[in-house]
């Protein structure tokens, strides 16, 4: 997921690269530009595939089960999915519209190429599908913006997403403070769900190398122990399975496959 700013005025330009287009090349999406292309291309030639294409595949599919099962099983009506990027490819509104085609879906970026370009993307929606540029860092501006108020209705439980988008936040931000910020304003049967690289399983020189890719970006990448990670949902009653790597959290049939780089969960509010 994003967390970048594409352009130093926020003017959508197919000239330069953005995330959220170049996160959409890596799921062989088709809404990106050559630029973007040659930049994720230069990214897979120095990580590999299995950082870029598997992960992000992982985790959308996590994504998809996620949302699916929460409106199937647990009757949520409507998503917060945070650190979105381009709604394209086998997105939230998709998994939540193929259980109940009247589910609300926000989503939220950092990035104002998202909105300058995601609306198009939308068309069908019929206004259960939108998009708010805010910062993850910023939970009030989120949670009280007009488009959010207008959407969700938060005395109903709400589905709130932040898939691949934690590993951006520095300690000095306050991971568990933000948590708690959003899980306050959250009504009780919400759900939250995270995914998050993990040092667990990934090799040292890989997570040297990710972390220095990303250093001088304006978001660079915070690895965090499994520790850690199950802590983000510290006061959260998890579903089954737990804390688990994306691939394996209820897989579709029988095993899940996994690239071992991140860990995620689903946690319930009380």
């Amino acid at each position: 997921m994003t967390m970048n700013s594409p352009t130093e005025d926020g003017v959508f330009s197919p000239e330069r690269p953005s995330p959220a287009r170049m996160y959409d090349y890596f799921l062989h999406g088709t809404n990106n530009f050559p630029v973007d292309r040659a930049a994720a291309d230069q990214v897979i030639e120095k990580l590999g595939s299995t950082l870029t294409r598997s992960v992000v595949w992982e985790n959308r599919n996590f994504l998809v089960r996620v949302v699916r099962h929460l409106a199937a099983e647990h009757g949520i009506r409507q998503f917060i999915d945070v650190g979105a990027g381009l709604p394209s490819v086998d997105n939230t509104h998709q998994a939540a519209h193929s259980v109940d085609p009247k589910a609300r879906v926000l989503y939220v970026d950092n990035d104002p190429i998202v909105a300058a370009h995601g609306e198009r993307l939308l068309e069908g929606s019929e206004g259960r599908a939108k998009i708010l540029t805010a910062d993850l860092r910023d939970p009030d501006s989120i949670m009280d913006s007009p488009v959010t108020q207008k959407l969700i209705d938060f005395s109903q439980p709400v589905g709130l997403l932040f898939i691949a988008v934690f590993h951006f936040i520095r300690p000095e931000e306050d991971p568990h403070g933000l948590i708690e910020r959003f899980r306050s304003r959250l009504a009780p049967g919400s759900f939250v769900a995270l995914s998050h690289l993990s040092t667990g399983e990934s090799p040292e020189q890989e997570q040297r190398l990710m972390t220095e890719t990303y250093r001088n970006s304006p978001a660079p990448m915070v690895y965090r122990t499994p520790e850690e990670i199950g802590s983000l949902f510290d006061g959260f009653e998890l579903l089954s399975p737990g804390l688990v790597a994306p691939g394996l959290w209820r897989p579709d049939a029988g095993a899940g496959e996994s690239t071992k780089r991140f860990l995620s969960a689903v946690g319930r509010v009380s």
